[in-house]
């Protein structure tokens, strides 16, 4: 007997993807970590009159702001200016990545001889604090810069290395980790 009909390809199945979400930290861990890193800048013998503190757009805006207040509630603590700066028009990987949204660069002061603490949300390539550096030096010369971090997650492109961190924090290249005042998480996609 011979058999007579169409045949149909089935298509491949496609692969499942799941995401999964992991707490890092949560709430009260940013706050330790928060007042740890204030500890740590204090530490270093800076004297409030030379700090300044600028953060990262958007990132590091909050984080800064909260390092700033944290320094000033310190016992013998004193307030210290604090601004954002926007790296967009800084980057060298505008071709292959694309453009964040233009942020406002507020710095109060005069950089000039003074002791930045650059702050910002995550630590991955470096490529961000190395535009970071150069957006600083429009602003005057500093002394001296600081990075701190409230994670580093590894995968460094560029020589950097931050003085202050709130978590060091394995991760693999394509996982996504969210900072926030409320906590961290990561977001890793499993196929």
């Amino acid at each position: 007997m011979r058999m007579r009909g169409c045949f149909f390809r089935v298509p491949a199945a496609e692969p499942v993807v799941v995401v999964t979400v992991a707490e890092v930290l949560g709430k009260d861990d940013i706050d330790r970590a928060v007042v740890r890193m204030a500890h740590e800048i204090v530490e270093k013998g800076t004297e409030p009159d030379d700090l300044v503190v600028v953060g990262l757009q958007s990132g590091g805006a909050w984080l800064a702001a909260r390092i700033a207040a944290t320094l000033a509630d310190l016992p013998g603590g004193r307030a210290v200016p604090v601004g954002v700066v926007d790296v967009s028009s800084f980057r060298d990987d505008a071709a292959v990545r694309p453009l964040p949204p233009v942020w406002p660069t507020e710095i109060p002061v005069d950089l000039t001889d003074r002791v930045v603490i650059l702050v910002d949300d995550v630590l991955h390539t470096g490529r961000t604090v190395r535009a970071a550096l150069e957006a600083l030096n429009v602003h005057g010369r500093p002394r001296a810069v600081r990075l701190a971090v409230m994670v580093d997650r590894g995968h460094r492109e560029l020589p950097i290395r931050p003085d202050h961190v709130g978590k060091n924090l394995p991760t693999s290249p394509d996982d996504e980790v969210e900072v926030g005042p409320s906590g961290v998480r990561i977001r890793r996609r499993d196929a």
